[in-house]
């Protein structure tokens, strides 16, 4: 199944955010396959800091992985850069599909 979402990064962190992608963490990028997560990207909309995230998943969303330790870690090194929730995860919000062309 495909999914989609959206998140926001703070004004002036694009070159930032794409830099900590860029290298994500190999553990990371290893959970995130390990729970059938796979082809992830992550677009910018730059006029409004809006991240649009998409990925395929097997039972899993990216975002239901807050209880894994590496992934907490990983809110907390983005959160200085990110809007975030109080446990540093960030906002997230689902984006329903109303199209597709196989």
């Amino acid at each position: 199944m495909k999914v989609a979402f959206k998140m926001k990064i703070k004004a002036g962190f694009k070159a930032e955010y794409k830099a900590r992608h860029d290298m994500v963490w190999p553990e990371l990028a290893t959970l995130l396959k390990e729970k059938g997560i796979s082809d992830y990207s992550i677009f910018l909309d730059e006029q409004t800091d809006t991240l649009f995230a998409v990925q395929r998943q097997n039972a899993n969303s990216s975002q239901d992985l807050g209880t894994e330790e590496i992934v907490q870690k990983w809110w907390a090194y983005m959160a200085d850069i990110m809007e975030t929730n109080e446990d540093k995860s960030p906002k997230s919000f689902p984006l329903e599909m109303v199209f597709h062309l196989d």
